[in-house]
Protein backbone atom coordinates (compact mmCIF):
# COMPACT_ATOMS: atom_id res chain seq x y z
CA UNK A 1 0.00 0.00 0.00
CA UNK A 2 0.84 3.50 -0.41
CA UNK A 3 0.30 6.88 0.26
CA UNK A 4 -2.38 7.59 -1.54
CA UNK A 5 -5.98 7.30 0.28
CA UNK A 6 -8.48 4.42 -0.83
CA UNK A 7 -11.73 6.63 0.01
CA UNK A 8 -11.99 10.02 -0.11
CA UNK A 9 -15.55 11.78 0.42
CA UNK A 10 -17.47 15.08 1.63
CA UNK A 11 -19.37 14.50 4.61
CA UNK A 12 -21.91 17.83 3.60
CA UNK A 13 -22.38 15.81 0.17
CA UNK A 14 -22.12 11.61 0.82
CA UNK A 15 -23.15 9.43 -1.61
CA UNK A 16 -24.86 6.07 -1.42
CA UNK A 17 -21.92 3.94 -2.39
CA UNK A 18 -19.79 5.73 0.05
CA UNK A 19 -22.23 4.90 2.80
CA UNK A 20 -21.71 0.76 2.04
CA UNK A 21 -18.15 1.39 2.16
CA UNK A 22 -17.54 3.17 5.45
CA UNK A 23 -20.18 0.59 6.83
CA UNK A 24 -17.79 -1.75 6.91
CA UNK A 25 -15.74 0.21 9.13
CA UNK A 26 -18.28 -0.35 12.27
CA UNK A 27 -17.16 -2.64 14.48
CA UNK A 28 -20.29 -4.65 14.08
CA UNK A 29 -18.90 -5.68 10.22
CA UNK A 30 -15.29 -5.13 10.81
CA UNK A 31 -12.60 -7.44 8.97
CA UNK A 32 -9.54 -6.15 8.04
CA UNK A 33 -8.47 -8.90 5.20
CA UNK A 34 -11.85 -7.48 3.69
CA UNK A 35 -11.18 -4.18 4.16
CA UNK A 36 -7.27 -4.51 2.71
CA UNK A 37 -9.02 -6.40 -0.21
CA UNK A 38 -10.88 -4.02 -0.80
CA UNK A 39 -8.98 -0.78 -0.16
CA UNK A 40 -6.74 -1.99 -3.51
CA UNK A 41 -9.68 -2.03 -5.68
CA UNK A 42 -11.10 1.58 -4.61
CA UNK A 43 -8.07 3.18 -4.90
CA UNK A 44 -7.85 2.01 -8.54
CA UNK A 45 -11.61 2.70 -8.84
CA UNK A 46 -10.79 6.57 -7.83
CA UNK A 47 -8.21 7.25 -9.81
CA UNK A 48 -9.70 6.08 -12.84
CA UNK A 49 -12.98 7.80 -12.61
CA UNK A 50 -10.86 10.57 -11.69
CA UNK A 51 -9.12 10.62 -14.76
CA UNK A 52 -12.34 10.05 -17.19
CA UNK A 53 -13.32 12.78 -15.15
CA UNK A 54 -10.57 15.22 -16.54
CA UNK A 55 -10.78 13.56 -20.32
CA UNK A 56 -14.37 14.74 -20.19
CA UNK A 57 -13.41 18.23 -19.07
CA UNK A 58 -10.31 18.46 -21.51
CA UNK A 59 -9.26 15.39 -23.59
CA UNK A 60 -5.61 15.05 -24.10
CA UNK A 61 -4.19 14.76 -27.02
CA UNK A 62 -3.75 10.49 -26.34
CA UNK A 63 -7.37 10.25 -25.36
CA UNK A 64 -8.62 12.38 -28.85
CA UNK A 65 -5.76 9.86 -30.60
CA UNK A 66 -7.23 6.59 -29.45
CA UNK A 67 -10.61 6.93 -31.19
CA UNK A 68 -9.12 8.79 -34.21
CA UNK A 69 -6.88 6.23 -34.99
CA UNK A 70 -9.55 3.07 -34.69
CA UNK A 71 -12.13 5.38 -37.03
CA UNK A 72 -10.08 7.54 -39.14
CA UNK A 73 -8.12 5.60 -42.08
CA UNK A 74 -6.16 8.92 -43.23
CA UNK A 75 -3.12 10.48 -41.32
CA UNK A 76 -3.70 12.16 -38.70
CA UNK A 77 -2.81 15.63 -38.63
CA UNK A 78 -2.90 18.68 -36.61
CA UNK A 79 -6.52 19.67 -38.44
CA UNK A 80 -8.02 16.39 -38.35
CA UNK A 81 -7.04 15.99 -34.27
CA UNK A 82 -8.92 19.03 -34.26
CA UNK A 83 -11.48 18.08 -35.88
CA UNK A 84 -11.92 14.62 -33.85
CA UNK A 85 -11.17 17.17 -29.94
CA UNK A 86 -14.37 18.32 -31.13
CA UNK A 87 -16.17 15.23 -32.55
CA UNK A 88 -14.99 13.16 -29.03
CA UNK A 89 -16.20 16.29 -26.93
CA UNK A 90 -20.04 15.67 -28.82
CA UNK A 91 -19.78 11.85 -28.79
CA UNK A 92 -19.31 11.81 -25.07
CA UNK A 93 -21.72 14.73 -23.98
CA UNK A 94 -24.47 12.96 -26.02
CA UNK A 95 -23.31 9.49 -24.25
CA UNK A 96 -24.05 11.40 -20.90
CA UNK A 97 -27.23 12.72 -22.05
CA UNK A 98 -28.74 9.52 -23.62
CA UNK A 99 -27.98 7.90 -20.08
CA UNK A 100 -28.88 10.08 -18.17
CA UNK A 101 -32.47 10.23 -20.11
CA UNK A 102 -32.24 6.35 -19.79
CA UNK A 103 -32.24 6.47 -15.65
CA UNK A 104 -34.66 9.54 -15.80
CA UNK A 105 -37.69 7.53 -17.82
CA UNK A 106 -36.61 4.25 -15.94
CA UNK A 107 -37.38 6.05 -12.93
CA UNK A 108 -40.80 7.34 -14.43
CA UNK A 109 -41.39 4.74 -15.70
CA UNK A 110 -41.35 2.75 -12.44
CA UNK A 111 -43.28 5.27 -10.59
CA UNK A 112 -45.99 5.14 -13.21
CA UNK A 113 -46.37 1.29 -12.50
CA UNK A 114 -46.14 1.82 -9.13
CA UNK A 115 -49.05 4.46 -9.33
CA UNK A 116 -50.93 1.90 -11.50
CA UNK A 117 -50.13 -0.46 -9.07
CA UNK A 118 -51.99 1.37 -6.61
CA UNK A 119 -55.05 2.63 -9.12
CA UNK A 120 -56.10 -0.85 -9.14
CA UNK A 121 -56.89 -1.51 -5.60
CA UNK A 122 -58.69 1.67 -5.31
CA UNK A 123 -62.55 2.29 -6.44
CA UNK A 124 -63.20 4.09 -9.44
CA UNK A 125 -64.24 7.51 -9.10
CA UNK A 126 -67.98 7.66 -9.31
CA UNK A 127 -69.55 10.10 -11.81
CA UNK A 128 -72.55 10.20 -10.18
CA UNK A 129 -73.01 13.15 -8.43
CA UNK A 130 -76.08 14.06 -6.45
CA UNK A 131 -76.94 17.26 -5.68
CA UNK A 132 -78.72 19.33 -3.17
CA UNK A 133 -81.87 19.74 -5.85
CA UNK A 134 -81.88 16.53 -5.80
CA UNK A 135 -82.13 15.79 -2.21
CA UNK A 136 -84.42 18.26 -1.82
CA UNK A 137 -86.78 17.35 -4.66
CA UNK A 138 -86.15 13.66 -2.94
CA UNK A 139 -87.65 15.04 0.18
CA UNK A 140 -90.65 16.59 -1.33
CA UNK A 141 -91.34 13.18 -2.63
CA UNK A 142 -91.11 11.91 1.04
CA UNK A 143 -93.51 13.78 2.57
CA UNK A 144 -96.00 13.52 -0.51
CA UNK A 145 -95.84 9.71 0.04
CA UNK A 146 -95.40 9.50 3.80
CA UNK A 147 -98.96 9.63 4.28
CA UNK A 148 -99.91 6.62 2.77
CA UNK A 149 -96.22 4.14 3.32
CA UNK A 150 -93.52 3.84 5.74
CA UNK A 151 -91.17 6.37 4.50
CA UNK A 152 -88.67 4.09 4.78
CA UNK A 153 -89.70 2.27 1.97
CA UNK A 154 -89.07 5.36 -0.30
CA UNK A 155 -85.77 4.83 -1.55
CA UNK A 156 -83.70 7.26 -4.05
CA UNK A 157 -81.30 6.17 -6.31
CA UNK A 158 -79.21 8.58 -8.38
CA UNK A 159 -77.80 7.24 -11.73
CA UNK A 160 -75.96 9.47 -14.83
CA UNK A 161 -79.14 10.36 -16.28
CA UNK A 162 -81.80 10.55 -13.91
CA UNK A 163 -82.81 11.00 -10.30
CA UNK A 164 -84.67 7.80 -9.44
CA UNK A 165 -87.19 7.53 -6.79
CA UNK A 166 -88.22 3.71 -5.82
CA UNK A 167 -90.95 2.18 -3.64
CA UNK A 168 -88.78 -0.95 -1.74
CA UNK A 169 -85.70 0.04 -3.35
CA UNK A 170 -87.41 -2.22 -6.10
CA UNK A 171 -86.40 -1.11 -10.13
CA UNK A 172 -89.87 -2.82 -10.92
CA UNK A 173 -91.77 -0.31 -9.04
CA UNK A 174 -90.50 3.11 -9.97
CA UNK A 175 -92.08 6.26 -8.11
CA UNK A 176 -90.80 9.04 -10.55
CA UNK A 177 -87.47 9.86 -11.71
CA UNK A 178 -86.26 13.90 -11.82
CA UNK A 179 -84.16 15.26 -14.73
CA UNK A 180 -82.92 18.57 -12.34
CA UNK A 181 -79.21 18.63 -13.83
CA UNK A 182 -80.43 19.72 -17.75
CA UNK A 183 -81.68 22.96 -18.92
CA UNK A 184 -84.99 22.05 -18.97
CA UNK A 185 -86.31 20.39 -16.20
CA UNK A 186 -88.55 17.40 -15.71
CA UNK A 187 -90.50 14.92 -13.72
CA UNK A 188 -91.44 11.54 -15.02
CA UNK A 189 -94.26 9.61 -13.14
CA UNK A 190 -95.80 6.43 -14.26
CA UNK A 191 -99.01 4.86 -14.65
CA UNK A 192 -100.70 1.82 -14.20
CA UNK A 193 -99.34 -0.20 -17.29
CA UNK A 194 -95.94 2.06 -16.24
CA UNK A 195 -95.67 3.65 -19.30
CA UNK A 196 -93.35 6.89 -18.19
CA UNK A 197 -94.96 9.99 -18.47
CA UNK A 198 -92.67 13.33 -18.85
CA UNK A 199 -93.93 16.61 -17.16
CA UNK A 200 -91.91 20.19 -17.13
CA UNK A 201 -91.15 21.61 -13.95
CA UNK A 202 -89.86 25.24 -13.19
CA UNK A 203 -88.30 24.02 -9.85
CA UNK A 204 -88.68 21.38 -7.45
CA UNK A 205 -91.66 22.87 -5.41
CA UNK A 206 -93.48 21.98 -8.71
CA UNK A 207 -93.87 18.55 -7.44
CA UNK A 208 -95.96 19.31 -4.93
CA UNK A 209 -98.71 20.03 -8.29
CA UNK A 210 -98.16 15.94 -8.99
CA UNK A 211 -99.28 14.78 -5.24
CA UNK A 212 -102.62 13.08 -7.03
CA UNK A 213 -100.04 11.09 -9.69
CA UNK A 214 -97.47 10.10 -7.27
CA UNK A 215 -100.07 8.96 -4.44
CA UNK A 216 -102.08 6.84 -7.33
CA UNK A 217 -98.47 5.01 -8.33
CA UNK A 218 -98.06 3.89 -5.19
CA UNK A 219 -102.20 2.40 -4.89
CA UNK A 220 -101.34 0.78 -8.41
CA UNK A 221 -98.53 -1.40 -6.66
CA UNK A 222 -100.65 -1.74 -3.53
CA UNK A 223 -103.17 -3.40 -6.04
CA UNK A 224 -100.57 -6.05 -7.67
CA UNK A 225 -100.02 -7.25 -4.75
CA UNK A 226 -103.57 -8.03 -3.95
CA UNK A 227 -103.99 -9.67 -6.90
CA UNK A 228 -100.96 -12.22 -6.22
Amino acid sequence: MDNRPFLEFDITKIKENTVKEIEKFHKSKLDISTIVDNASNLKYTREVKNLIGQELASSSPEFIKLFASKTYNGRLTSKVMDEFTEIVGKAFNQIISEKVNERLNAALNKEQEKQQEENKDQPPLSKIITTNEEMEAYQIVLAILGRKVDKSRIVQRDTQSYFGILLDNNNRKPICRLHLNTGVKYISLFDREKNEIREKIETVDDIYSFEDQLLRTIDYYHSELQIL
